[in-house]
């Protein structure tokens, strides 16, 4: 089954709490996890919550990762979306969990963008202004 896009959603339960409260430690391994799996950087934005807690996105060329946690309870759920075949977000997920002190991740994979009666591989870009882009049920093309 072809698709866009992988969505891995990630449980991270017994992190270090000491690492889930900081807002500057947080987006520094959220953003390494990014680079690590070879990603494209787009921007980034983070808050800390008061009394703790933190909350943020990677928005990436290919998608984005995006992470909340609760120090509280040890505990940090995390979304990787990635499109394209180029990155590898099984490499973030290693790197985002070491790196909180997670010793066993649970990760639930759904593909997105899954195109009803679309056969072969999925482009991830546009076609050109010659090129024309087909529908299930109608044909498009594409005016500049």
């Amino acid at each position: 089954m072809q698709a866009l896009g992988k969505h891995l959603l990630v449980e991270l339960h017994g992190c270090n709490p000491e690492l889930l409260k900081k807002v500057d430690v947080v987006k520094e391994i959220l953003v390494s996890a990014a680079r690590a799996c070879k990603a494209t950087i787009v921007d980034t934005s983070f808050h800390e919550f008061s009394p703790f807690g933190v909350s943020g996105v990677v928005v990436i060329a290919e998608s984005h990762f995006s992470i909340h946690t609760w120090p509280e309870y040890r505990y940090a759920a995390v979304d990787i979306f990635t499109c394209g075949d180029v990155i590898k977000p099984e490499e973030a997920v290693d790197y985002i969990a070491a790196r909180f002190r997670c010793k066993k991740p649970s990760v639930m994979e759904m593909r997105r963008g899954v195109i009803a009666g679309h056969a072969g591989k999925l482009a991830h870009k546009l076609p050109t202004a010659t090129e024309k882009l087909v529908g299930a049920d109608q044909e498009l093309s594409l005016v500049h």
